[in-house]
């Protein structure tokens, strides 16, 4: 499955537009992880805790637009959009979505 942010694929015609996909990803940060960026802000340097989980929920949202596509029938998706959101009352989650439009090539 290709998946690409270009509305076009370079040597590629679209045969057919499938519909838009998406894939939604939420994950929770937890107290340990919590104390340790506080402590990368305060020292500075990077959180990998917190990137490693980014990374897998980017990935997860990825997996699951890819899936919807391919139930389609579709060869690629294109015009792939990541947003990433805060959720939760003590804004202590966070969601990964993904979007694009599914399609068949020639």
């Amino acid at each position: 499955m290709i998946i690409t942010t270009t509305a076009v694929l370079q040597g590629r015609r679209v045969r057919e537009y499938l519909g838009i996909v998406t894939g939604e990803a939420i994950i929770g940060a937890n107290i340990v992880k919590d104390i340790l960026a506080g402590i990368r802000d305060i020292v500075g340097g990077r959180s990998s805790s917190y990137e490693k989980a980014l990374r897998t929920a980017r990935e997860e949202a990825l997996r699951e637009m890819a899936s919807q596509a391919q139930a389609r029938g579709a060869d690629a998706v294109i015009g792939v959009d990541l947003d990433y959101e805060v959720l939760g009352s003590s804004n202590g989650m966070l969601m990964v979505s993904s979007t694009g439009t599914a399609v068949a090539l020639e």
